[in-house]
């Protein structure tokens, strides 16, 4: 693991959200797509019963995804939960929609969210990311943004 992509051991926040970004293997432009969106969706929608985990907000980009998600008291850990995830939807993007090679970059970031305030301006800039990357005039133009599940801090 790069030592700037150390996670913390313990958390000081008794149901904290977490934000999370992670990219495509060497930045290749794949997900934005309603196939490839369509396969992250069910993985997250899956996710609280597979690994423990709630899915919220989230925004796929073309070459990274970024969502926010929560953990039960007996969820699998924050990497686990996110390596199984990239496993299950690379192996559905290979399969079905014949994606070569690798898919995932290993890393991901993460970041612990404090408060409510800091989950809305945190999901204010991450929805604006399609816009600042010139791919819509406007955020809500934007096809592949959602919301699994309704979290709160």
């Amino acid at each position: 693991m790069h030592k700037h992509l150390r996670r913390l051991q313990r958390v000081w926040i008794d149901w904290p959200i977490y934000f999370i970004t992670t990219c495509i293997f060497k930045r290749r432009a794949i997900l934005a797509s309603k196939e490839v969106a369509a396969i992250l969706v069910d993985e997250w929608r899956n996710a609280h019963d597979r690994h423990g985990w709630a899915i919220g907000r989230y925004v796929i980009m073309p070459d990274h995804v970024h969502f926010f998600c929560s953990a039960e008291l007996d969820a699998k850990t924050l990497p686990t939960f996110l390596q199984a995830g990239k496993q299950w939807t690379s192996k559905r993007m290979t399969r079905e929609l014949g994606l070569p090679g690798t898919v995932w970059q290993e890393e991901f970031f993460d970041h612990v969210l404090r408060s409510r305030e800091s989950y809305g301006q945190k999901w204010d800039y991450v929805k604006k990311n399609p816009v600042r990357a010139d791919l819509v005039k406007t955020s809500d133009e934007w096809p592949w943004q959602g919301e699994v599940e309704l979290l709160r801090l």
